[in-house]
């Protein structure tokens, strides 16, 4: 049976820092390797805001924002196997095609038959977007997802298979953040069981870095923050100790950590997104073992300084997208270990809107004031 476009309501960022619109989008069919989805709810991440208020990027407007989702396959397109209609799944910006040298070595999650592109603002294969607004004019996608419509087309790449009975408003936060710190400690770090961590940046990312060195049995988590408010929210995640750096004076970050572990934390995860903080998670490492993870975006590209001698004393620096995890096979693991109760999700959501509101769940990201607040499509 021949599928046809879907008309529905999509909220559609016209220029940046503006409100979100919802209007009336169409969504065409899928194409090969793709899947029509639509959505049950999604959460707005850091990345969706540094998106909303980016100027000067040609081409990027009109957009439809949000990669935290969990929707329903609708319809699929030629030669899809692995999901078929009615199945729940996870759109993740992150592909995992299964074929490519990256997705068969156990160590990278950076799939390079289709490699994510920030600013690529269509469908991964042939470039072309699958929405177009009321004029007939298109509509560009989002990091592979543009959950913020009540349908959607992805890549079958991007997509994670769920079961039914996870719940939907947490399944979708395993979509990119909160998987990006829990992941970080498991993938990238390898946290070990009786270590020290150091998570620099208190907010979903980094509260999910303390949720994931608690699991992983870290008996020492410091957290990092100018606001006093977020230790007792840490604690809820596994934070132990927590140091504000406006309140030790004239000492750095790190001669402070390095008081408190006797000599610099096992592991120090970056998860704000500035250089020099880079450097303060480095030398807050122990010599000779010490391992540094950036997780945070510094959208202004500041070279990161560090004396090479320090990494020539057995410390190391890295880099990571999505924590190290491969979607496709990474998340239905987190998956299990929440069902079982052994990793904490629920707290991470701190407000629930309906679609309509969507414009709030931006004004409480911006205030500080969320860690994710899902946004139900049909509330």
């Amino acid at each position: 049976m021949e599928m046809k476009p879907i008309r529905c309501k999509a909220a559609v960022c016209r220029a940046a820092g503006e409100p979100l619109q919802l209007e009336e989008v169409v969504v065409a069919p899928p194409k090969a390797h793709e899947a029509r989805v639509k959505i049950i709810c999604s959460t707005l991440c850091h990345s969706d805001l540094t998106f909303w208020r980016m100027q000067g990027v040609p081409g990027l407007f009109p957009i439809i924002l949000g990669h935290e989702a969990i929707g329903v396959v609708e319809s699929v397109g030629e030669g899809v196997t692995e999901v078929a209609a009615g199945d729940v799944v996870l759109p993740v910006c992150l592909a995992q095609c299964g074929d490519c040298p990256d997705c068969n070595f156990q160590r990278s999650n950076m799939c390079s038959g289709l490699p994510l592109r920030p600013l690529q603002t269509a469908m991964p294969r042939d470039g072309t977007t699958r929405f177009t607004d009321a004029a007939g004019e298109a509509v560009h996608h989002f990091l592979n997802v543009s959950s913020f419509s009540e349908y959607t087309v992805v890549d079958v790449a991007h997509l994670v298979k769920v079961d039914q009975a996870v719940p939907p408003q947490i399944a979708c936060v395993l979509s990119c953040g909160i998987t990006t710190g829990i992941g970080a400690t498991w993938r990238a770090a390898e946290v070990h069981k009786g270590s020290s961590v150091a998570v620099f940046g208190l907010g979903a990312v980094g509260l999910a870095v303390a949720e994931g060195a608690r699991f992983r049995g870290a008996t020492k988590i410091i957290g990092v923050d100018l606001n006093p408010l977020k230790f007792e929210i840490g604690k809820k995640f596994g934070v132990t100790d927590f140091v504000n750096p406006n309140e030790i004076g004239d000492r750095s970050i790190s001669e402070v950590i390095k008081e408190m572990t006797g000599g610099g934390a096992d592991y120090c995860f970056e998860c704000v997104g500035s250089s020099a903080l880079v450097t303060q998670a480095f030398l807050s490492s122990r010599r000779g073992c010490g391992k540094t993870v950036i997780l945070g975006l510094d959208g202004k590209g500041t070279p990161i300084t560090i004396d090479p001698n320090e990494l020539l004393a057995g410390r190391t620096i890295l880099g990571t997208c999505i924590g190290g995890v491969k979607p496709k096979s990474d998340i239905p693991v987190l998956i299990d270990h929440y069902m079982n109760k052994e990793i904490h999700l629920d707290e991470f959501i701190t407000h629930e809107i309906g679609f309509s509101e969507i414009n709030k769940a931006f004004d409480l990201l911006i205030q500080g004031k969320s860690i994710r607040c899902t946004i139900w499509m049909d509330k």
